[in-house]
């Protein structure tokens, strides 16, 4: 099979170069990148391989049996309209952001099958060719309507056998607002504080923890969405703090971006979990602070800095 990554940032290498050694690779980006790149195992292996690279401006002539849109959430419809002209009709796309904001709209909008993945492998980024697998993790494949079974199966398969475990389930919209319950208990937290998630497990960050969870558990009963074990709030609280202490260490990706100075995925996180509380009578101000400072520093990245 060949495949387009379509976002160079941490995942998006992490899926291209352990692809890369069953499949053939094209990683896409706004600018060029060396085609030598090497990843750095859970294990501190160094493994070098050779892909494809393009612009994404300058797209390969060859038509790729799969896309996958790796860029962070923000970006992701801006990356699909770069695409769609050089695409057929039928061109399978893969879509692994965060939250749940841009998954319904480019799944109306792409002439093709469109799954949607969440996944918990860990990465980061060392330099432009250079990339750490940081923990092993499990990802979920489906589609929004419950279709296209046989090919989210297809590229579980693919994507096991290239040492990315992976699944294809029925229930991916479930599996979405799960992991953004979990990214909004835990992200902003992080993120605004500057900690590793383990630090949340220490005043005075647990308390705030626990006022997150009283927002979302009532939202997420709203919608439907159930926690994997329990009913309400201690489901729900026993999941995120299950992550918590199997990431201890780790500095989440909404970190990641505010230390690099990057946007972050505040809006695909927060702004959902939002609208369903309007949608419902629910009150939210710990979410609607949280979303409101990251917007603040958001506006502020964009100014110009002025100087000579």
């Amino acid at each position: 099979m060949r495949h387009w990554i379509v976002g160079p940032g941490a995942l998006g290498r992490l899926v291209a170069l352990r692809l890369a050694g069953t499949a053939e690779v094209t990683l896409i980006a706004r600018r060029t990148l060396p085609a030598e790149q090497t990843l750095i195992t859970p294990a501190h292996a160094a493994l070098v391989f050779r892909v494809g690279v393009a612009r994404i401006d300058a797209l390969p002539s060859t038509i790729p049996d799969a896309v996958h849109l790796t860029t962070k959430a923000h970006g992701a419809e801006a990356a699909h309209d770069a695409l769609a002209d050089h695409l057929p009709d039928g061109v399978p796309l893969v879509l692994w952001q965060n939250g749940f904001a841009c998954q319904p709209r480019l799944s109306e909008r792409h002439a093709g099958p469109v799954l949607c993945a969440t996944t918990t492998e860990g990465a980061h980024v060392q330099d432009d060719a250079r990339v750490t697998h940081a923990g092993h993790g499990h990802t979920f494949l489906g589609s929004l309507d419950d279709r296209h079974r046989a090919l989210a199966a297809q590229l579980a398969d693919v994507l096991s056998s290239a040492g990315l475990p992976a699944e294809a389930v029925d229930d991916i919209r479930r599996r979405l607002w799960r992991k953004l319950a979990v990214n909004a208990a835990i992200n902003p937290l992080v993120a605004r504080f500057g900690i590793r998630n383990g630090e949340l497990r220490d005043a005075p960050f647990r308390p705030r923890v626990e006022a997150l969870l009283a927002e979302l558990a009532p939202i997420l009963s709203a919608e439907g969405i159930a926690p994997p074990h329990g009913e309400g709030i201690t489901g729900w609280r026993r999941l995120v703090w299950q992550v918590v202490e199997a990431t201890a260490a780790n500095r989440a990706s909404m970190l990641q971006d505010v230390q690099a100075g990057r946007l972050t995925e505040h809006e695909a996180i927060l702004a959902p979990l939002l609208a369903a509380a309007k949608r419902h009578g629910l009150a939210a101000p710990g979410l609607a602070d949280h979303l409101a400072a990251l917007r603040a520093r958001a506006d502020a990245l964009a100014q110009p800095t002025g100087g000579c």
